[in-house]
């Protein structure tokens, strides 16, 4: 059986963009399916193109987003996955890593790891 790292509520990330990169804390969401990433982040990387629009559904009711693929490391693994854009500049992290991501990485989620 393949040990599984063990992971918290926070993780430290290094996006991806074509020219630039940048490492960001980043909330770990297992209630979210697909990950997103910040519109100003996004831009300040030069991630995309957008790929496709993809309706979310979320406290606040459904919406249409806009998805592209970025490079992310994460927990010292590297991978390119969807994000969707949003608006997070009203939110604590910038980016937030969904279920899309998790169920790559072979991870175990403690909530009281720091």
């Amino acid at each position: 059986m393949m040990k599984k790292d063990i992971i918290g509520l926070t993780a430290i990330v290094t996006l991806k963009g074509k020219t630039k990169k940048k490492r960001i804390k980043a909330k770990i969401d297992t209630g979210a399916d697909k990950s997103s990433i910040d519109t100003r982040l996004a831009s300040q990387l030069n991630l995309g193109p957008v790929i496709k629009t993809r309706k979310i559904w979320s406290a606040h009711g459904g919406m249409v987003r806009p998805v592209i693929k970025a490079r992310i490391k994460i927990n010292n693994k590297e991978l390119t996955s969807d994000f969707t854009i949003a608006d997070r500049a009203h939110m604590k992290y910038k980016v937030l890593i969904g279920k899309n991501i998790l169920k790559k990485l072979n991870v175990l989620i403690d909530p009281n790891k720091k």
